[in-house]
């Protein structure tokens, strides 16, 4: 019984981990989001840094990345910035692949 304990036990700390994970890459890929849209808004480095965190923070508004869009399309178009939801999306897509690689090269 001991051994299908065990792989119960690895399979539950294994669930744990990997959800740790995701939420790991999912906050970091929103705060390189939002010092993509900072840097397009032509903010200073404090303003920067304190609208990645909002950005980060969005996401805590309902699931999914709706949210986090919605902000940052708003936020760069009442800033004059001429964006759209598909480039906000390409931009996300892209700083998920590079928040996965650099929480992987941590590792």
């Amino acid at each position: 019984m001991t051994m299908f304990e065990d792989r119960e036990r690895a399979a539950e700390a294994k669930f744990v981990r990997d959800d740790e994970m995701a939420f790991r890459i999912t906050a970091r890929r929103n705060r390189l989001l939002g010092q993509w849209a900072a840097e397009r808004m032509g903010l200073t480095p404090a303003e920067t840094d304190a609208y990645a965190k909002a950005v980060v923070q969005a996401d805590f508004e309902e699931s999914g990345d709706e949210d986090v869009i919605r902000k940052v399309v708003g936020d760069l178009t009442a800033a004059g910035v001429d964006t759209d939801e598909p480039t906000v999306r390409r931009a996300l897509e892209e700083r998920h692949v590079e928040a996965r690689r650099q929480l992987l090269e941590v590792r």
